[in-house]
């Protein structure tokens, strides 16, 4: 009988999930040790990666404790299932709970398999959004009314403790799998300075969740602060806008000014006027005839439009394409907006929204394309600046690989006078439950639009894309968001070809 294939931790792949803010995963079914000693392992290398190593046994404690109550519930689903009992009936419940310990421990590799045929997972997520380590488990069942009532019973006894001392001389049922373990995972959340609202557990009509939120390091998130403001402090060394875009700018902000003379200075610019008949002739203006007169397109944009498209235009030709890297990273920023803006125009009436989603769109990845651009000089300046304030080398390589990019790029865009409806797109791009209220459609759209290129690329899994933005932008189930990402791979790629 040959052994299972040992499972090797990927840091190379953590390294890239928590640089690019997206979640991490490991899912089982029946969780054998070696998944156990992997995410062990997962763990520890992810808080390494994050200068948090020293939470390292509290947080293994954690997960375990999660990951063990998530396959217990998932056993009792197929053990009441067997015995023909409902687990949603309370007499029914007690019945199952006096035999289910005995019999699943004396037989738990026949209720192991019978839950992986039914499908019934156990999933870990890490993930890094801004400042805050999200952890998360889940199970594919509901818990039942009664499981959720005693769960809060021993969520609201832990506040009566003081210590682990406390709750241990105390008589705790255990026979739930949120018994004594769940009440020392609290203690232990608290012993490591986190309150009660770091830790949370809710159910749906299909899932089970377990939350664990940390906030990153202060002092690693106050050295990536200050390195931000040293790059955006020394930005100054790149072009400004060409100059070209900063007479256009001007005279759109000139209330006695034309259409005709902004129209005539635009196609002063072969590039831009490309971009802008390019922009009009596409699929986002549903037009029966092609533009080819730039007064007709400057009208049809109009002014809010020729505002975007210089902020896009103008970034573009500062940062430029001229590596694979950024080629690459643009490309990834034009598809991006390209899905965010049909995103806009399928679920919402808002044409001041498809404005903006555009550009957003575009620039929201503005802080990995910052760093890919910066002079040699300026990067022995920054260096040089690390060392004389004592930052830990992590603190540059985390950055220029991409960790808190989105602030930095916010931080660029107010530096150029973005407007905030931009910035915010950029700053909240991989967390848009912590966005403001008056921007969350424009954020939610970039997010689904950057989530979606990373679902249609295989990096992540439906489960993994937040539930805020997909309810905003009416998106129910896997098969819907499928639909939809094959309508908009399809545009993207006719929309290359015009």
């Amino acid at each position: 009988m040959s052994s299972a294939p040992e499972l090797v931790v990927d840091e190379e792949k953590i390294k890239k999930a928590i640089q690019s803010g997206l979640p991490l995963t490991i899912t089982t079914y029946t969780l054998p040790k070696e998944i156990e000693v992997y995410i062990e392992q997962v763990i520890d290398a992810f808080l390494r990666y994050v200068d948090q190593i020293k939470l390292k046994d509290y947080i293994i404690y954690c997960v375990q404790e999660l990951v063990v109550n998530a396959k217990k519930a998932n056993t009792k689903r197929v053990y009441f299932s067997e015995r023909n009992l409902e687990i949603e009936n309370e007499n029914d419940y007690d019945t199952g709970m006096e035999s289910f310990k005995d019999e699943t421990l004396n037989n738990i590799g026949r209720y192991l398999q019978m839950q992986k045929e039914k499908g019934l997972y156990i999933k870990l997520s890490l993930q890094v959004k801004r400042d805050t380590i999200h952890i998360e488990v889940r199970n594919n069942v509901k818990a039942t009314k009664l499981e959720q009532l005693r769960i809060h019973d021993k969520l609201a006894r832990t506040r009566q403790y003081n210590s682990l001392e406390d709750a241990l001389t105390q008589v705790l049922d255990d026979s739930e799998g949120a018994g004594l373990g769940l009440v020392i995972l609290v203690l232990m959340l608290k012993k490591i300075g986190l309150d009660d609202e770091c830790f949370s557990i809710k159910t749906t009509d299909k899932l089970t969740i377990a939350s664990i939120s940390i906030p990153l390091d202060k002092t690693m998130m106050e050295n990536f602060s200050v390195l931000s403001e040293e790059i955006v402090e020394n930005i100054e060394g790149l072009p400004q806008f060409p100059e070209n875009i900063m007479l256009i700018q001007k005279l759109i902000n000139d209330p006695d000014s034309e259409m005709t003379t902004i129209a005539r200075q635009i196609s002063m610019d072969p590039a831009l006027t490309a971009d802008l008949l390019k922009i009009v002739n596409s699929a986002q203006y549903m037009l029966s005839k092609k533009v080819d007169s730039i007064s007709e397109a400057v009208k049809m944009v109009g002014i809010k439009g020729i505002k975007n498209l210089l902020y896009s235009y103008g970034t573009q030709k500062i940062l430029g394409d001229d590596t694979v890297y950024k080629k690459k990273l643009w490309e990834h920023s034009y598809k991006t907006a390209f899905y965010a803006f049909n995103l806009v125009r399928n679920f919402k009436n808002d044409n001041n929204l498809l404005d903006d989603v555009y550009v957003g769109g575009i620039l929201h990845d503005m802080g990995k394309i910052i760093f890919s651009n910066v002079h040699p000089d300026l990067l022995d300046k920054i260096k040089g600046f690390c060392n004389e304030k004592a930052l830990p080398s992590s603190t540059f390589e985390n950055l220029s690989a991409g960790m808190n990019h989105a602030e930095l790029g916010a931080k660029i865009a107010e530096k150029w006078n973005f407007p905030e409806r931009l910035i915010m797109a950029i700053r909240y791009h991989h967390d848009p439950a912590s966005a403001p209220a008056e921007s969350r459609d424009l954020v939610d759209a970039v997010y689904l639009a950057n989530i979606l290129c990373e679902y249609e690329n295989g990096n992540i899994s439906f489960d993994q894309i937040e539930t805020g933005p997909l309810n905003n932008y009416k998106l129910n189930n896997s098969k819907q968001v499928g639909n939809l990402l094959e309508r908009l791979s399809s545009g993207f790629m006719k929309e290359g070809q015009l």
